[in-house]
């Protein structure tokens, strides 16, 4: 994951650090997402931990719902982002351990990420957080 001059720093909150290392600890060495947990353990390393409750309300966290623009095709998007049990692309809930999913967390309004998927090269700009838990003050979701 990139943005398109460089890696911006990103945000996360102790409480979704501590899941989301649970996450990758709990899951099966062998498992299809080793590559994806992979990616997510290496975010989560050059991410900057702050309280819940200081956390940028322009931040994804997890369980954020929020509405990108596809750089390359003006279409827009709109995805909740989850922790896997909860994925269901029908309702736009996507995972985190999916690439694209991977690379939301922790990126703010106004970025613009790169990332890898099994179509090729995807452009998205963060366009706006329509709910983030930790504005709304659902510290523990």
């Amino acid at each position: 994951m990139q943005s398109s001059e460089r890696k911006p720093g990103i945000y996360i909150t102790e409480f979704d650090l501590d899941r989301l290392q649970a996450l990758i600890q709990q899951a099966n060495p062998q498992s299809r997402d080793k590559h994806h947990l992979q990616k997510l353990s290496e975010e989560l390393e050059r991410a900057e931990i702050v309280s819940p409750e200081e956390i940028p309300h322009d931040v994804i966290t997890m369980n954020s719902k929020i509405r990108l623009k596809d750089e390359d095709t003006g279409e827009e998007i709109t995805y909740t982002l989850v922790f896997p049990r909860y994925a269901d692309i029908q309702n736009r809930k996507i995972s985190i351990l999916a690439p694209i999913g991977t690379a939301l967390i922790g990126y703010r309004v106004g970025d613009i990420i790169e990332w890898n998927v099994p179509a090729g090269l995807r452009r998205l700009k963060v366009e706006e957080i329509l709910y983030q838990p930790e504005a709304a003050g659902d510290y523990h979701l």
